[in-house]
């Protein structure tokens, strides 16, 4: 697996007791990945975003943050009762036009090709042996905020991922 180095500035340190044991899948919501490096790297945006991995719609995988630090993806969440979810997660997001650049503009969800979902499935094998990650702890967006977001949205195939 080839992992292209594209840092971003916006991370800091994990809390101590903080033990990385499940992946937030997002997609990008803009048109190109292009734009999505951009947000995700830019320190001087307000919102200040960033994850661990982007994954390209050919399957090409970027890390911007290392996964030992803290990105800042999920954002105001919770998972089984904890909050903070960007404490013990890694981000992944998924280039795709997603609601606004996809949806809003088209009436369909955009899909996510079998290139960019191979590529995942392979991040996510590595992941769930460098940490303890169970399938059943690999969740979207909308699982850990689901009264602000919606990603990874609709047309994610989810069926493909639970049997990695």
């Amino acid at each position: 697996m080839k992992i292209i180095q594209y840092p971003s500035p916006n991370f800091n340190e994990r809390p101590l007791a903080a033990k990385i044991d499940c992946v937030v899948l997002h997609y990008t919501d803009v048109a190109t990945l292009d734009e999505a490096l951009q947000i995700l790297t830019d320190p001087n945006r307000e919102s200040r975003v960033s994850c661990h991995y982007v994954i390209d719609e050919d399957g090409s995988i970027y890390q911007l943050v290392p996964a030992e630090k803290r990105a800042w993806h999920a954002g105001v969440s919770s998972l089984e009762g904890r909050e903070n979810v960007n404490d013990f997660s890694i981000g992944i997001e998924l280039q795709n036009g997603g609601y606004y650049a996809g949806y809003a503009l088209t009436g369909s969800w955009p899909e996510f090709p079998d290139a960019q979902i191979n590529a995942l499935k392979e991040l996510l094998n590595h992941l769930m042996t460098k940490f303890p990650i169970t399938i059943e702890r690999i969740v979207g967006h909308e699982h850990v905020a689901p009264k602000l977001k919606i990603d990874p949205g609709p047309a994610f195939p989810w069926g493909k991922i639970r049997k990695i």
